[in-house]
Parts: structure tokens; C-alpha cells; sequence
């Protein structure tokens, strides 16, 4: 099913329009190559104005459109050696979040790979819960990366949730607790994690599996601690106002680099991930190899001591700590007591 945003419709409508040009040229032999020829060149004319000219709410529209690639589209593109595990035996199995065994392409280097799953249909969307997992997805995921502390596999991992379910049940079960034991298990691993967002970062839900060595973002990718209705609804009782909320929480890759949120962007294809699958698959391939595949080379399990490990765990503490770091000020305005500069 098409599906795309109000600004971009006028790409839609062009394109549509090269199809037209291209089905007739071919069906009726026709020749309009010079019309297409046009036609292609104010296309990408007007994919770069579009896309280079983003508003904080149209990239957060991008960053959950339907047609973008998840984690299992670019593990099939990129790790199709990939073997699922499931359950948190404990309660039953999530499929909210994927995780599993893959092995580096043309290598024997294994490492963990844990990832939250939208759908794409009705059916998909209500199996895999819209990517909000549940207290037995995040206890799945701390049991894997148990799995791979214990195995001295790095881990890798694919963010892309609205956020934790909220429902009744989750919590229940847990949420929170499950959501904060992640979260204090990927600072205690000694192995190197490296952690991607994908699309949604939104709130503890992505946080649970986005604590890393190395936090990289897809270039229209959002990641904040909270998604921009629910932001709206608190400070203004109105999450009609989620629009207005967007441009205050810096959610972008670009303001989040900057604060030191995050280590790098992956850039998209013109016009976005959603356009072009392979071609975005290509740009993360290529991001991991810079990012992830050092950690994958130097992993503890080819190496004898555990300096690496403790390097890793050590390195990821410093990391978090540092963020929101800030220089004090001193106060200029001489002192009443003594006469001195404060």
C-alpha cells in the first residue's frame, strides 16, 4: 500500500507521472526520452529541497513512516547468516524485539544482535505489539545479552520504538523494573556494545537497549526521552500540540551529536530509508564497518586477558557520565565578606 506524508505529495505526484512517462515510452514505443529526461532531473530537484528543508515535526513523521525499513530488513540485507533465539523463560516470547546470533559477512566473527520489530499489516502490527515490547521483551533481551557476556560476543543493537508498552498488563509484570535492569545489565557487561537507531528512539523503551560504547543515528531518525504527544499532553494538556513539542525536545540527529548524546549520523539515501531499502542497508553497512567492526576484530574471545572487557565496560561508564556534563561559572560580583572575586 502507498503511503506518504502531505509534503510529500508533490513527489508522489511527480513520480507518478515519470511512471506514466516511462509505461508509455515502453508499451507504445514512443520515444520520450528527452520528457523523462526532465522530468528525472526536477524529481531529484525537488527531493533534495524537500528533504534538506525538514521541519523537527516532518522528521519525526519520517522517522515513523510506514514504508521505512526495520531491523529484520536490514538484517536480511545485511546478516542473512542471522539465527533467531526466543523467550525470556520466564513468562513467553516477545516478538516486539528480535534478537539472535549473526555472523559478520565473508567472516567466523559471531556477535549478539538484538533489535525492537514493527509490522507492516494489521496482523504483523498486532503480533509484534507496533515495537513497544513488554516486560518479557527487555527480560529477553537481558537474557541474550547475558548469553553473549558469558561467550564474549560484542553486541549490536537496532532501536526503533515509540516507546515501552504501557498497557495494564506490562505493567504488572514489571515494566519498569524490567526496563531499569536492562539498563544497569548493558553498563555491567564487559563486552563492547554498539547501539543504532533506526528510526523511533523513544523514551525508556529505546534506552532499555541503548546503552553502547558507540550511540549512532540514522540521519532522519529521532531519539528522545519522550515521544511528542505525550510531551504536549503534559506540558500543555493538548497532544494536539505535539507539533510545537518537536521543536523543543532536539530530537534530531544534528542537536543530539552536538550535546553529545550521540557518537555519529548514518546518512540516508536522498529522500530518506523508506525510498530506497538497499541503498540504506548499503550506508549502515558501511557505518558498522567503522563503528562496530573494530570492536568485532579486538573482541575478547580472540584475545587472551580481559583487558578489553573491562576497557569496554569501563569506556561505556565514562560515556553516560560525561553527557549533560557542564562547565560552572564563577560569579564575578565581588565578595561583601572580604573583598574578593568569587
Amino acid at each position: 500500500m502507498e503511503a506518504y506524508f502531505e509534503f510529500e505529495k508533490p513527489i508522489v505526484t511527480l513520480e507518478k507521472k515519470l511512471q506514466d512517462l516511462r509505461e508509455l515510452s515502453s508499451h507504445d514505443g514512443v520515444d520520450l526520452g528527452e520528457e523523462i529526461t526532465i522530468i528525472e532531473k526536477k524529481l531529484a530537484q525537488l527531493v533534495q529541497k524537500t528533504f534538506s528543508n525538514l521541519t523537527p515535526w516532518q522528521r519525526v513523521q519520517i522517522s515513523r513512516h510506514p514504508n521505512r525499513p526495520y531491523t529484520l530488513d536490514y538484517i536480511e540485507r545485511l546478516f542473512p547468516d542471522f539465527m533467531e533465539l526466543s523467550g525470556d523463560r520466564c513468562f513467553s516470547e516477545d516478538k516486539a524485539i528480535v534478537g539472535g546470533i549473526a555472523k559478520w559477512p565473508g567472516t567466523e566473527s559471531s556477535f549478539l544482535l538484538l533489535g525492537h520489530q514493527k509490522g507492516r499489516n494489521t496482523k504483523q502490527k498486532m503480533a509484534r505489539n507496533f515495537g513497544m515490547a513488554k516486560p518479557e521483551g527487555y527480560r529477553k533481551a537481558m537474557r541474550l545479552m547475558e548469553l553473549a557476556d558469558r561467550t564474549k560476543l560484542p553486541i549490536l543493537t537496532f532501536i526503533d520504538t515509540p516507546g515501552a508498552y504501557p498497557g495494564l498488563e506490562a505493567e504488572e509484570r514489571g515494566q519498569s523494573q524490567a526496563i531499569a535492569e536492562s539498563i544497569r545489565l548493558m553498563f555491567r557487561v564487559s563486552t563492547p556494545i554498539v547501539s543504532v537507531v533506526l528510526g523511533e528512539g523513544g523514551s525508556g523503551g529505546a534506552l532499555a537497549i541503548g546503552v553502547g560504547n558507540k550511540v549512532l543515528m540514522q540521519e532522519f531518525s529521532t531519539y528522545s526521552v519522550i515521544s511528542p504527544e505525550s510531551c504536549a499532553s503534559i506540558l500543555w494538556s493538548d497532544s494536539t500540540l505535539a507539533e510545537r513539542a518537536s521543536e523543543k525536545l532536539k530530537m534530531s540527529p544534528m542537536e543530539l551529536k552536538e550535546l553529545g548524546v550521540i557518537d555519529s549520523i548514518i546518512p540516508e539515501p536522498q529522500g530518506g530509508a523508506h525510498r530506497n531499502w538497499d541503498a540504506a542497508a548499503s550506508l549502515l553497512g558501511t557505518a558498522l564497518e567503522e563503528h562496530f567492526l573494530p570492536f568485532l576484530q579486538d573482541s575478547p574471545s580472540k584475545k587472551k586477558g580481559a583487558s578489553t572487557k573491562s576497557d569496554s565496560r569501563a569506556n561505556r561508564y565514562d560515556k553516560f557520565r560525561a553527557i549533560g556534563e557542564h562547565a560552572l561559572i564563577k560569579d564575578a560580583t565581588p565578595s561583601k565578606s572580604n573583598g574578593t572575586t568569587k
